[in-house]
């Protein structure tokens, strides 16, 4: 063999060579990437060539499928647009998000609780078909959510979460800003879905984003139901008083009311009056007092430092930090400092009130449906925490009582006429000076429906002027559909 011919040999081993480490390096170390790559046309086509189950919400399908016979492959819809895009999410060319990830094998029809059904389909040449999942979301509830935050939020951002507090099922859980699923689930034209699923995720307002479940914020004077019930969990009771001033001395500052003055004409202030105007030296005072553990561990009987949880979407962690410093206390009591707490876990602190003192575990699906409507799974509602005492949960209950009918209220705008409802206001400064405005409350107070948790971000006004109307548009929603 002459000397070219050997060299094109070497040659063109190597380039087979550099091919076979090509193809391994693809198949061994960039198969995830690949898969999971946004324009993997192969995966798309994968994922869409059988149907998938409807997501459903009283009985309407909120999230269905329906065969596109030019492309031969089934096309996701969502017929209500926006209004269930967080908690429901998306099956688009990017991947599934919300329920439609956490019970993709249900919905796509591969879970191990289908295969029966499955095998018996092949046999007979039917396709096969994925499951229902059943949403435990009040149409009504969410709308009002939806539309009072959109009409509320003047920085048009915020959340709201309902709550059955006898059962933990969520009832609505709305965020703004928000997406239509619609326009980024598009397989006629895939380009433009993944076009528009990148602008979500790169707008500063971060649409994307579930605030009812993962966006934390200081929990302002809703928090000082928590601190009150400290108090009456160790001893003293709703007309036990404190000493609450004008201002108090806070580190090399001062902590003031709101309002300017004292709270009971410079007399100690009662915890019923307290929570009625939304007192903060008292409150200040009643954490500094009870001490670091008590707080602690009474803000963990809530549901703070719990860890993450799942609804069964992920549900960010609230933190409520042993705090040792009486000033850092302080702010603590009155629901600032380093306090962070999600709407879900305000609604648990409401929920825990309206139910006697427990808090059942949050869910929102409430049951699984096989393709012949035959039920899979369904949910058991569980106890979450024994937060406080029944006598605690009363005591608090005549409290945000006051808040809503009181004289000096501070959340009369979360009335609803003929039906009694608790509640609490809350003001959070955010450290540049602007505030979130809270509202927390359930209703009717003697035979609770529902507990909600509104958070208006940036509203710089007062949680019973911007998120009371709010809540009491969902409460109701939620006992007029009863």
């Amino acid at each position: 063999m002459n000397k070219p011919i050997r060299r094109l040999a070497v040659f063109s081993l190597a380039l087979f060579g550099v091919l076979l480490l090509n193809t391994t390096w693809i198949q061994a170390f960039q198969a995830d990437w690949l898969r999971e790559h946004e324009f993997n046309r192969r995966d798309v086509a994968e994922r869409t060539s059988l149907p998938r189950g409807p997501i459903v919400v009283a009985n309407e399908q909120i999230a269905t499928s329906t065969f596109v016979e030019d492309g031969e492959y089934y096309q996701r819809d969502y017929p209500e647009g926006e209004l269930y895009a967080h908690p429901v999410g998306v099956f688009n060319p990017m991947g599934n998000f919300g329920i439609e990830q956490t019970h993709n094998s249900y919905l796509d029809g591969s879970d191990e609780s289908l295969m029966v059904r499955n095998f018996l389909d092949m046999l007979t040449g039917t396709d096969p078909q994925g499951a229902s999942v059943v949403l435990t979301l009040n149409p009504a509830a969410q709308q009002a959510a939806l539309d009072g935050l959109r009409a509320n939020a003047t920085n048009g951002r915020g959340a709201a979460v309902a709550l059955d507090p006898k059962t933990g099922a969520i009832l609505a859980a709305a965020s703004i800003p928000t997406y239509d699923p619609n326009s980024v689930a598009d397989l006629s034209d895939v380009n433009t879905s993944v076009e528009n699923w990148n602008k979500l995720a790169d707008d500063e307002n971060q649409p994307l984003l579930n605030r009812a479940f993962n966006e934390l914020y200081p929990p302002g004077s809703t928090f000082k139901i928590v601190t009150a019930a400290t108090a009456l969990e160790n001893g003293h009771t709703i007309e036990s008083t404190i000493d609450a001033p004008a201002a108090i001395p806070l580190g090399g500052s001062s902590l003031p009311n709101a309002f300017g003055g004292p709270c009971n004409g410079g007399a100690p202030d009662s915890i019923a009056h307290s929570i009625e105007i939304s007192c903060n030296t008292s409150m200040a005072n009643w954490a500094i007092e009870l001490g670091a553990e008590a707080l602690h561990e009474q803000a963990s009987a809530f549901g703070f430092n719990s860890g993450p949880m799942n609804v069964p979407l992920p549900v960010t962690e609230s933190s409520a930090p042993l705090e040792p410093d009486d000033n850092l206390r302080a702010q603590m009591g009155i629901g600032q400092g380093q306090l962070q707490a999600t709407p879900l876990q305000m609604a648990m602190v409401a929920a825990a009130v309206a139910n006697d003192g427990t808090i059942m575990q949050p869910y929102l699906v409430q049951e699984i449906l096989g393709p012949d409507m035959s039920e899979i799974e369904s949910t058991t509602p569980q106890v979450f925490s024994e937060a406080i005492s029944a006598d605690t949960a009363e005591q608090l209950t005549q409290a945000m009582i006051l808040v809503t009918e009181g004289a000096e209220g501070s959340g009369k705008s979360g009335a609803i006429p003929g039906i009694q409802v608790a509640g609490k206001t809350g003001t959070a400064e955010v450290g540049d000076g602007d505030t979130h405005n809270w509202f927390i409350s359930f209703a009717p107070a003697d035979d609770p429906q529902v507990a909600v948790a509104v958070v208006i971000e940036r509203g710089n006004a007062s949680g019973g002027t911007l998120a009371a109307p709010v809540a009491k548009a969902i409460m109701e929603a939620v006992i007029n559909s009863e």
